[in-house]
């Protein structure tokens, strides 16, 4: 079966004036010459994507596409009008956002996060900015502290609203942001809290043991490159640590907690330091 608006493996099976004709045993689509591969012949499989024709054609192109039906993406318009605006899909076929589908008004030159799905009636290719009619509010397929992938969709009073693996949505507070961040940007993220009411508290860095582990590794290499005195301590601020480590000011305080515990390191409210040998026993 052909799914219109995603990549389809099809069989080569004729050749036309406008291109060759490929088939899944059933329909045909069209796919023009200048999209033709190299070296491609009759009876040859190819992947294409696939869409719909003005006049109802199924055509084809191997043209690499920014996004497929059911996938959230950062497309850019590239031409309005007064019922709707294009978006670049990244193939010779735009996709449309009807005007009611906006969440804001759109304009031309600028990016937005849209879902891509089809028209119900006709099978074109749509858009929406409305993410929250398209996400699943329930039946997560995570746990907390679970690694993701997240596309920052907009900047909110609390923090970045994402798009967690292409079909949930959850919040990155402002505090667990330590660096620069775009929307668009696609980002590793871990999931920090599942909350009752279904809500997601996403995280940056990574939690639990593994990471502690993996932290005190660092920070202890780190105190002897430099000479066994890092100038952070539990006064330090969320940036400074992040901007030395890449890790959260509580994942920090955990880690040095732990080594301290270990008696590899002495503590103050501005630094710490590495103990020798004799001061460890």
């Amino acid at each position: 079966m052909i799914e219109i608006g995603k990549y389809n493996e099809l069989r080569v099976l004729s050749k036309t004036e406008a291109g060759l004709n490929l088939t899944d045993g059933d329909k045909l689509v069209i796919l023009p010459y200048q999209y033709v591969p190299a070296g491609l012949e009759i009876g040859d499989n190819v992947s294409v994507f696939v869409y719909i024709q003005k006049d109802g054609r199924l055509t084809g192109t191997t043209q690499k596409a920014y996004a497929e039906v059911g996938d959230f993406a950062f497309l850019k318009v590239v031409s309005d009008g007064e019922d709707g605006v294009f978006m670049d899909l990244g193939i010779d076929k735009d996709v449309y956002v009807p005007s009611r589908e906006q969440k804001r008004p759109m304009q031309k030159g600028y990016k937005y996060v849209v879902y891509v799905y089809l028209d119900e009636n006709n099978d074109r290719l749509l858009a929406s900015s409305k993410l929250y009619d398209f996400v699943e509010e329930e039946d997560f397929d995570f746990e907390e502290g679970d690694e993701v992938s997240l596309l920052i969709t907009e900047e909110t009073d609390l923090g970045f609203n994402a798009i967690i693996n292409n079909t949930y949505i959850g919040l990155l507070y402002h505090n667990e942001v330590f660096d620069n961040i775009q929307i668009g940007e696609q980002r590793k993220g871990w999931i920090k809290k599942i909350r009752v009411e279904g809500k997601i508290d996403l995280t940056l860095q990574p939690s639990g043991y593994g990471h502690i582990l993996d932290s005190k590794e660092m920070i202890l290499a780190a105190l002897k490159k430099s000479g066994g005195v890092i100038e952070l301590g539990d006064k330090s601020s969320p940036e400074e640590i992040y901007h030395r480590f890449q890790i959260s000011k509580s994942a920090f305080k955990k880690t040095i907690g732990s080594l301290y515990k270990e008696r590899l390191i002495m503590l103050s409210d501005d630094s710490i330091r590495l103990l020798t040998d004799e001061e460890a026993d």
